[in-house]
């Protein structure tokens, strides 16, 4: 049994992938089967307040364009809006729909049944352990759930 530091990282991250696979899988079953996790990244930027391609890009660490492409994407797919700001009627901002705001609210039950069915399978007892471990080590500064960017720096408050 290898013990390297790799082999911990790779394992958190398949842990990770995993779950962000399952909950994609599910959420498709449940009539979502046209989106992401980073459609989920996006969404929760805008809902913290990043209702402009910039702000977006920003927020989740990407360009202005692949902001601007992601919101295009969720706003044909029904997730999103563009709405004339009130104070700069030509400025659009972009806010999350009601379907957005369910699919979210769905994508966070899976992971509730995700996080059971992995509870079932090596004890609550067990699984409480893993969680109180990384919280130990990470931190309460957890990466936040509106960017994927994979920047120690958010790890550092």
């Amino acid at each position: 049994m290898s013990r390297s530091g790799a082999e911990l990282a790779l394992l958190l991250l398949g842990g990770f992938r995993t779950l962000a696979a399952q909950a994609t899988t599910e959420l498709a079953a449940r009539g979502f089967e046209d989106v992401r996790p980073l459609h989920d990244f996006a969404l929760r930027a805008i809902i913290a307040g990043a209702d402009s391609a910039s702000d977006l890009g920003r927020a989740t660490s990407v360009t202005k364009q692949a902001a601007a492409k992601t919101i295009a994407v969720l706003e044909e797919r029904g997730y999103v809006t563009r709405e004339p700001d009130p104070a700069d009627r030509r400025r659009l901002r972009v806010r999350v729909t009601d379907r957005g705001l369910t699919m979210l609210r769905e994508g966070e039950q899976i992971f509730d049944e995700l996080r059971a069915q992995w509870e079932e399978r090596v004890g609550a007892a067990s699984l409480a352990s893993v969680v109180e471990t990384l919280r130990t080590l990470v931190g309460e500064h957890v990466p936040r759930t509106d960017s994927p960017a994979w920047d120690v720096s958010d790890l550092e408050g």
